[in-house]
């Protein structure tokens, strides 16, 4: 099921492994699978939320409460505490005489949430307007800028907040070298951001440097350090539903075992109501043949995606499900189009190109991956997609090139991908 391919980036995972040992078991994670309905509520939240009243002007609560919604929204998966953390901040930034950089920049992380990106870049430009906390706003540029793949602006926010010594940086720097399809400076930038999270005992950023090193490891091949980094997360916050995902994806794609990840998966969604899990679940029903439980995966999917409180935040998504499973290629077109006008991307690229292919334009869908795509990414996902153009074009050379690169990336894209990688 290649309409996954694009989403499953999120976990930056790859594999040049030939023979699959099992690295995963069952009384490692099985304590962790345990559901209990996650708290969105505390007397600390309680007490902030009543501060606030329709005509406050409360500041802190304000603050305190966006965070609390923002931190229900990441347990979760509930679209509604980010847009209600949306509103305590626009509210906060309309009153705020001292402080309004840091609402600006707390505001414009939300936008980057909901793909709301030119929205984001403008609550980040305000924020650097205020020359407070400048450091914070040129860090906050380089991410969103990144997102908007305003390639040589970030990197010019980040030289400009070096520091080999602060976590943030670190992290930057790895996610840059990432970019730039240096994998072995990007886990060593990672680890050392991770050692500085350590050190701090900030629980909080140890959970991120987890997660993030465990997707670098399995992109690397090495699965079983990846599985101890999601076991790592887990041990911090047994809920994760991030981690799970990451194992669960371990047993499905490495492991060739998608009863027992999607028996994970099962776990997660009783409780988590993020829609791209049942994308996944959708995917592994398919690998293994029951066409029903893939369709009911992919029902729960729009029925979630349907709630116009996510705004474009699918959009890949839909697109690719429009391109592979339901056939519109108009409507894929359209919203191809939306998406490279919000966010510029070779990943909006790359689907304004596949929906010209699969339409029978290969003349444009070639020009839009030569000029946007290639040697701009190295995400297996997209260049999966320029590959299926180059072979419609006839260029034999660079197909042979791409399949080769691709082969090595089965583990990333799935068990679905190898007869279309075998196809080229």
């Amino acid at each position: 099921m290649k309409y996954l391919t694009l989403g499953l980036l999120v976990l930056i995972l790859s594999s040049c492994q030939t023979e699959n040992k099992e690295v995963t078991a069952k009384e490692d994670y099985d304590k962790y699978l345990i559901n209990s309905p996650v708290k969105t509520t505390s007397k600390y939240f309680e007490l902030w939320d009543s501060k606030i009243k329709s005509d406050s002007s409360q500041l802190m609560s304000f603050g305190i409460v966006g965070g609390e919604y923002n931190r229900y929204f990441q347990n979760t998966g509930d679209i509604q505490y980010l847009k209600k953390a949306e509103k305590v901040l626009e509210k906060a930034v309309d009153i705020a005489a001292i402080g309004k950089a840091g609402y600006y920049r707390a505001l414009a992380r939300n936008y980057i949430s909901q793909h709301r990106f030119m929205e984001a870049l403008q609550m980040a430009d305000s924020a650097r307007a205020t020359n407070n906390g400048i450091e914070q706003s040129r860090s906050l540029l380089f991410d969103v800028h990144m997102e908007l793949g305003n390639y040589e602006t970030a990197q010019k926010y980040l030289d400009s907040t070096k520091n080999m010594s602060e976590f943030g940086y670190l992290i930057r720097l790895a996610k840059w070298n990432d970019y730039k399809g240096d994998l072995n400076t990007t886990i060593r930038f990672m680890e050392k951001a991770m050692k500085k999270a350590e050190d701090t005992k900030n629980t909080s950023l140890q959970l991120w440097s987890y997660t993030n090193l465990a997707d670098y490891y399995g992109h690397a091949g090495k699965i079983k350090d990846s599985y101890e980094y999601y076991l790592k997360a887990l041990a911090i916050d047994p809920n994760n539903a991030y981690a799970k995902k990451g194992i669960a994806w371990i047993v499905f794609s490495y492991e060739k075992r998608p009863l027992e990840a999607m028996r994970i998966l099962d776990s997660v969604t009783q409780n988590y109501k993020a829609p791209d899990y049942y994308l996944l679940k959708a995917e592994i029903a398919e690998h293994m043949g029951d066409d029903l439980k893939s369709l009911s995966n992919l029902d729960k999917y729009f029925k979630l995606v349907s709630n116009p409180a996510y705004g474009d935040m699918y959009n890949a998504y839909n697109v690719s499900l429009y391109l592979n499973e339901t056939e519109e290629y108009d409507k894929a077109l359209r919203m191809s189009r939306k998406e490279v006008a919000n966010r510029p991307t070779p990943e909006s690229y790359s689907l304004l190109a596949y929906s010209y292919h699969k339409k029978g334009e290969s003349e444009k869908a070639l020009e839009i991956v030569e000029q946007h795509i290639i040697g701009k990414t190295f995400e297996p996902g997209i260049l999966l997609y320029a590959a299926e153009i180059y072979k419609a074009a006839g260029n034999k050379t660079k197909v042979k090139e791409l399949k080769s690169e691709l082969t090595e990336a089965v583990y990333e894209l799935g068990p679905s991908t190898e007869d279309s990688i075998a196809r080229l």
